[in-house]
């Protein structure tokens, strides 16, 4: 009938009902009445309303920029004619009107504080637009199936000008592509919001790769172009609407993005558009991102993961420093955009596996100790470096070998930092009075009383000794004055770096490689850590050893926990953590039998149920049945309340896990409370003072931002080693001596024989040759395994120096006796067999 309803914000008379209350209710402006309306805009503030059969325009709301066209700049709260010579389509031009200009209105646009009338010429051309009416020929284009076909149905040849047009309309204007792909399960654009995109992000991925195939160059060029230089340049950091954001989803599943010939002009412009947006936008992307099917979010993860390497490959390669700054741009609008991603990862429970961030190239392209290097320095400096990117910035990034090079970096800075301190002071206590102190960590520790001794130079230490290079000295007999500690290897050791004088017994190297050495008197040999590696596991070995009683042993699951009661102290704990800690500070990999939660409590995560069926499988399994049980009678079935019962030294005990706990029910609505108390109890409560001291004593050592990097995964394999075992890099790294080579019949045979044994036999090896049937995190190839020959004939066993990770193999002629010599020597290898 074209009447006008208008509702909402009025202060400034936009909805023409003479006043400037506002309206929750469509209200017909009455002022209109009488007339037929046909198209209505809408500014900031103000309305404007078109009548046909006047040809006149009517406007009221705001009109202090004179976007009224009343000729004045007062605001209107009820229609009023727009001033002009205006006149109705087909209507007589007046005869007192003939001498001017009068214009005939084809359409009305509004927008801010601006008004627009478009009048043809010349007039009466074509009738002014009724927007009552649905023309089907006025609609956003956007890309379907048939329009795809149309553009390839001209061949392999040049584009016709019309189709390149076409292309170039669609791929230059965010309107298209953002109406483009619309989800069938949401037909209507208006279901949109901040938590549904309505994109189908297959159907978009089905059509571009429809589109973009290389039969078709041409079609690909257009549409690379119209990205490059009209859409991407042209996206707002504040997007009007969501549904303008929809174009965010959509883009990244084009194959172009994932060409690297367009990672500069396409992908890299388009992650700079993202990190761009503002707070609002931006979260409202964050939730659709963390909708996606884990498939296309991994495939928009992994197309930024290869742009870094794509990047990080040309800086090794050379870049001129006029690039420099445009480099550092890109990379950092790169890695912000992954960091943007693993956020939203990290807010959704994991959409996909933390380690898919991972970048596994960042070892041979990036030098990461001296990234770290740089990195510490801009914390401590407050350094901001416009021409450098520091890697260290986005730790999400950097994979679990990474992480253990970051780590040895960080303790060969502060080894380095503890040695400073005491050669200043040591210098001052020429000048002024003082006593000097060791640059390094002495631990002098008898096999009889390793333990004993090790802790007494521990309780007299000061938390920068713990910091230093640590020194290991064993002697054949110990003086009375060395009676502190004595090592259980007859020999003496050294671990110590080339910063520290010890010129006595030993000459020192690599300490900014961040390496340990040793070095035996009177004997030229490389220590590849079996000797250290024995230490820190016959002492942990002794101090986790149940018999004690300050941890409890669990048969099923054949793990170790802290003892809820113990005789010990608690300074004892405290006194293990620093010991774990050096452990880890030096890259030891010691047999500590604690499941994960340990690992987790270190780094301040909470342990959860999966930790407790680790622990105690069987307790974990019935806890699981109860969150299970599907019924409503949970109370009467399992008869529970909220208490624990337990057991110490042959003593029965039942505690509550709550206040009141013996008097609260388990029951269909409090179950899940009752498993977290039970959990809770088992891996905090009941062992909080021992495991704080232990954490404190820990921390000491190694904590700091780089352990805060780990996984509680990857901590322990760095601390007890892993089982990724790669026999084939195991023998692709080894190393030969003497007449040996990779090509010698014997080396030959061994690996034949080698990659023949079971799974079993191969482990028994690994302890035979290094002292542990587990792998540095690290990997095979951190082994360094070298063979060397040996005199004496076939009738001799192969002998392995678990200091060196060196095997002696006497020269072996056939199959059968290789494998029988090797599988008695691994067979009757007790411990280190240290030659």
């Amino acid at each position: 009938e074209g009447g006008v309803f208008t509702f909402g914000a009025g202060g400034y008379g936009q909805l023409g009902h003479n006043t400037t209350n506002h309206e929750i209710n469509p209200r017909k402006v009455f002022e209109l009445m009488g007339n037929v309306v046909t198209q209505i805009a809408c500014g900031r503030q103000h309305t404007l309303a078109f009548i046909p059969s006047s040809g006149k325009i009517d406007s009221f709301g705001l009109g202090g920029n004179g976007q009224l066209g009343t000729w004045s700049t007062y605001n209107r709260k009820s229609p009023a004619p727009v001033k002009g010579q205006w006149k109705a389509y087909n209507s007589p031009t007046p005869v007192e009107a003939e001498t001017e200009q009068i214009y005939c209105v084809k359409r009305i646009y509004a927008g801010g504080d601006q008004s627009f009338a478009h009048c043809p010429y010349p007039q009466n051309v074509s009738p002014p637009e009724d927007l009552r009416m649905h023309n089907c020929d006025h609609h956003v284009l956007t890309l379907k199936d048939d329009l795809i076909q149309k553009w390839l149905s001209h061949g392999h040849g040049r584009l016709s000008p019309e189709m390149t047009d076409e292309i170039d309309l669609v791929f230059s204007s965010a309107s298209c592509l953002n109406g483009s792909f619309l989800s069938l399960s949401h037909p209507d654009h208006y279901s949109t919001s901040s938590k549904c995109s309505g994109v189908d992000a297959n159907m978009a991925r089905t059509l571009f790769h429809r589109l973009i195939q290389p039969d078709y160059p041409h079609v690909s060029d257009q549409v690379a172009a119209s990205l490059e230089k009209n859409l991407i340049p042209n996206l707002s950091s504040s997007p009007p609407d969501i549904e303008a954001l929809r174009l965010y989803l959509t883009l990244p599943q084009c194959p172009l993005f994932s060409n690297p010939n367009t990672y500069i002009t396409l992908a890299i412009p388009f992650a700079k558009a993202v990190v761009s947006l503002k707070e609002a936008p931006l979260k409202v992307l964050g939730n659709w991102w963390s909708q996606m099917e884990p498939a296309v979010f991994q495939e928009l993860v992994q197309l930024y993961k290869e742009v870094v390497v794509y990047l990080l490959r040309m800086k090794k390669v050379g870049i001129p420093p006029s690039e420099h700054r445009m480099f550092t741009c890109f990379l950092n609008a790169c890695l912000t955009f992954l960091e943007i991603l693993h956020s939203v990862n990290e807010r959704a429970g994991q959409i996909i596996q933390y380690d898919r961030f991972y970048i596994h190239e960042l070892e041979e392209l990036v030098d990461i100790r001296n990234d770290y290097v740089t990195w510490i320095q801009q914390q401590m400096f407050s350094m901001v470096m416009d021409s450098q990117v520091t890697l260290c910035k986005f730790p999400f990034i950097f994979d679990a070998q990474a992480k253990t090079t970051l780590l040895q970096t960080d303790a060969v800075i502060q080894m380095q930092m503890a040695v400073d301190q005491a050669q200043r002071q040591n210098f001052s206590s020429l000048f002024v009075s003082g006593g000097t102190v060791n640059p390094c960590l002495i631990l002098i520790v008898r096999r009889e009383n390793v333990v004993g001794d090790t802790l007494e130079v521990l309780r007299k230490s000061k938390n920068v000794d713990y910091k230093k290079p640590l020194k290991l000295k064993v002697v054949l007999v110990a003086p009375k004055d060395y009676l502190i500690n004595c090592l259980s290897v007859n020999r003496l050791i050294i671990i110590l770096d080339k910063t520290i004088d010890c010129h006595i017994v030993c000459k020192l190297q690599n300490f900014n490689k961040g390496t340990m050495e040793v070095i035996f008197v009177g004997e030229e040999a490389v220590d590849a850590g079996g000797v250290r590696k024995e230490f820190f596991l016959l002492i942990m070995k002794e101090l986790l050893d149940p018999k004690y009683g300050m941890f409890r042993y669990f048969e099923e699951s054949r793990l170790i926990w802290f003892a809820d009661k113990t005789f010990e102290e608690v300074d004892l704990f405290h006194l293990i953590g620093v010991i774990c800690g050096l452990a880890i500070y030096n890259l030891a990999i010691v047999d500590l039998n604690f499941p994960l939660a340990l690992y987790k409590k270190l780094l301040k995560k909470i342990p959860t149920l999966d930790d407790l069926k680790e622990l105690m499988p069987e307790i974990g399994r019935s806890l699981q049945q109860l969150l299970d049980y599907a019924e409503d009678d949970v109370e009467d079935t399992f008869c529970l309340n909220f208490t624990i019962t337990v057991e110490n030294f042959g003593a029965t005990e039942v505690l509550e896990l709550v206040p009141n706990g013996m008097n609260i029910n388990v029951n269909n609505h409090n179950r899940q409370d009752f498993v977290d108390a039970y959990v809770n109890y088992i891996f905090n409560t009941s062992v909080a003072p021992l495991f704080n001291a232990f954490y404190a004593g820990f921390h000491k050592v190694c904590g700091g931002k780089v352990l805060e990097l780990f996984y509680p995964n990857e901590l322990q394999a760095m601390v007890i080693g892993n089982t990724n075992y790669d026999w084939k890099e195991l023998e692709k790294s080894a190393e030969y001596k003497g007449e040996y080579w990779a090509e010698h019949p014997t080396i030959k045979l061994f690996w034949a024989v080698f990659h023949e044994l079971p799974l079993e036999k191969k482990k028994q090896f690994l302890l035979f040759l290094t002292g542990s049937d587990r792998i540095p995190i690290l990997g095979m190839k951190s082994l360094g395994l070298v063979i060397q020959p040996t005199g004496g004939g076939e009738h001799y066993l192969p002998v392995a120096h678990t200091c060196f990770n060196l095997l002696d193999l006497p020269k072996y002629n056939s199959h059968e006796i290789l494998r029988k010599k090797l599988l008695q020597a691994i067979e009757h290898n007790q411990g280190f067999n240290l030659a």
